[in-house]
């Protein structure tokens, strides 16, 4: 552990002590009810959403949230979109450009924003605004956020939640077969969502169904490319290793909700605890040789969907996602290679590219 002094951050490296914080219930997301405070009036429609949120909830509206959600979200619903993800894969690479091109805007984005719209139910016309939302919204976990990121993100979280009211609204009236319609179906113990629980639901489903994604496709491709011969190893494999060595989240804190010993450390009540998954993933202690992107590795949980509660409801979509199209995008491409420099996003807490430039 150690002290971010810059954020005033308490931060927790190692493996063991991620995992065990993630699993342990005397943690959580929710921010204590002495330290929270009223949010800026500019501020209200992002805040009104995120008070809907799973991923800043605990039990019990945690456990009655996901439970609603997992009831739509199935395995089996998963599973039925490989046909899909295989289909727009081969035509996202038909329609490449002849010279050199940026993976992540012609690739990398339209995969995961495309997959995840259809299978809400939401037009594929809206993807772009989908995309211009959710990178507004986002950035207000930006530590050093300026008040001209917190008007874009309340604008967004304002449009984004117009149209989803309406479209729920147009859904209800006339069910289909998506997930909106599923989850305004869903029921358990005689409860539903409600309107603003099923707008925060399909944006976090949204957000989180392509953000990371998006970064997680950038940071394989470039691993794979500097690496050849990586995808001769099974792609489960491979797509693992990818997530381990350089996931697309540096990040996820906690708050303390009692003093808890970790690790011979004492952490104080109130205490938020930043988990620097990468690091983690990166721990000796953990993995044989971190440094190196090993598709051959020892089987082992790496903590990039996180661990415990708030295990990443999205992970089994990106898996498969990674799993279907990188095959497609290497096969269809053999010659693939890195033109340029790649150039990171400056984005705090997630960890991807905005520039890969390849070339056949």
């Amino acid at each position: 552990m150690f002290h971010w002094a810059e954020y005033g951050k308490t931060c927790v490296t190692s493996y063991a002590a991620v995992n065990a914080i993630l699993r342990d219930r005397r943690f959580g997301r929710e921010v204590p009810w002495d330290q929270q405070t009223p949010p800026a009036p500019h501020t209200a429609p992002f805040y009104a959403v995120d008070a809907h949120s799973m991923l800043e909830l605990e039990p019990p509206r945690h456990t009655r949230l996901r439970g609603l959600v997992m009831r739509a979200f199935t395995s089996r619903r998963i599973a039925a979109l490989t046909p899909e993800i295989a289909q727009l894969s081969h035509d996202l690479v038909d329609a490449l450009p002849d010279g050199p091109f940026n993976l992540l805007t012609h690739f990398g984005q339209r995969l995961p924003v495309t997959i995840i719209a259809r299978l809400l139910g939401v037009p594929e016309s809206m993807s772009d605004d989908l995309l211009r939302w959710s990178n507004a919204m986002v950035k207000m976990y930006i530590a050093t956020r300026s008040r001209e990121m917190e008007d874009a993100a309340a604008d967004a979280a304002r449009d984004f939640s117009d149209f989803l009211r309406g479209y729920i609204e147009q859904r209800r009236n006339q069910p289909a077969d998506d997930l909106i319609t599923h989850l305004i179906a869903a029921e358990e113990a005689g409860e539903k969502l409600s309107t603003e629980e099923l707008i925060s639901t399909c944006i976090l489903l949204l957000n989180a169904g392509h953000e990371a994604t998006v970064h997680t496709i950038g940071n394989g491709v470039k691993a794979l490319l500097d690496h050849p011969g990586a995808m001769a190893a099974p792609i489960d494999a491979v797509v693992e290793e990818i997530m381990r060595f350089d996931p697309p989240l540096h990040m996820f804190s906690r708050y303390a909700y009692d003093d808890v010993d970790v690790m011979g450390q004492i952490i104080l009540k109130g205490t938020e605890v930043s988990l620097l998954l990468a690091a983690a993933n990166h721990d000796p202690r953990a993995f044989d040789r971190p440094e190196m992107f090993n598709p051959q590795r020892a089987p082992k949980p790496n903590l990039s969907f996180g661990a415990g509660l708030h295990f990443c409801i999205g992970a089994p979509l990106a898996r498969l996602e990674l799993q279907v199209a990188l095959p497609i995008l290497f096969d269809r491409l053999p010659g693939l290679h890195i033109v340029d420099r790649p150039v990171f996003a400056d984005t705090y807490h997630f960890h991807g590219l905005e520039r890969l430039m390849v070339a056949r």
